[in-house]
């Protein structure tokens, strides 16, 4: 599936601007990081398993990864997609599919992290990334209050299934968003 294809298929389930931003992001953040960690063979399908990852979320959120799982088979989307997409949700849905692919830990763990950086973007004055710099982020992220939807257990989880530290993390997620950023201007 091109990225087309995935677009298509995200805006028959997901209308609001939110959402699809959201989808956006992440699916940059992906292409991003399979440049990054040698993957760039398979970038674009990052970027697609990035935009298609919250397929259901916004008309199912009580289903949330489940009914993406059957909605992406029925349409006979790719399984490995499929399996990488719903892999996300785990420990936090009823999926029982762990991220076991680097792609998987990747988007598991910036799913919820790319999410607190864009709120913590929107709090700034310039509504940006560009500008942000680590430790202010990492303020952020200590605070619970902030973002509270934003789950911090998973995005440590995720950093250690990736092999890094949460400020390694940190650094390389917003490196990314701020490619994005850029790329949107």
């Amino acid at each position: 599936m091109n990225r087309e294809a995935a677009w298509i298929l995200l805006t028959e389930f997901n209308k609001e601007s939110f959402h699809l931003q959201h989808a956006q992001t992440v699916g940059d953040v992906m292409k991003w990081y399979a440049q990054e960690m040698g993957y760039a063979e398979e970038a674009d399908f990052w970027e697609v398993v990035g935009i298609l990852h919250d397929l259901d979320f916004e008309q199912y959120p009580e289903e949330h990864c489940v009914r993406e799982e059957s909605i992406m088979r029925e349409r006979g989307v790719d399984e490995r997609l499929i399996r990488a997409a719903v892999s996300h949700g785990y420990g936090m849905t009823e999926t029982t599919v762990k991220p076991e692919h680097t792609m998987e830990k990747v988007l598991y763990a910036v799913d919820e992290l790319t999410g607190l950086i864009g709120a913590a973007a929107l709090m700034r004055p310039s509504k940006s990334v560009s500008d942000m710099e680590v430790k202010s982020l990492k303020k952020k992220f200590k605070d619970k209050k902030f973002a509270a939807g934003c789950s911090r257990d998973t995005i440590l989880s995720g950093a250690e299934l990736l092999g890094m530290d949460l400020d390694t993390l940190l650094e390389r997620t917003l490196e990314a968003m701020r490619a994005s950023e850029n790329k949107a201007d």
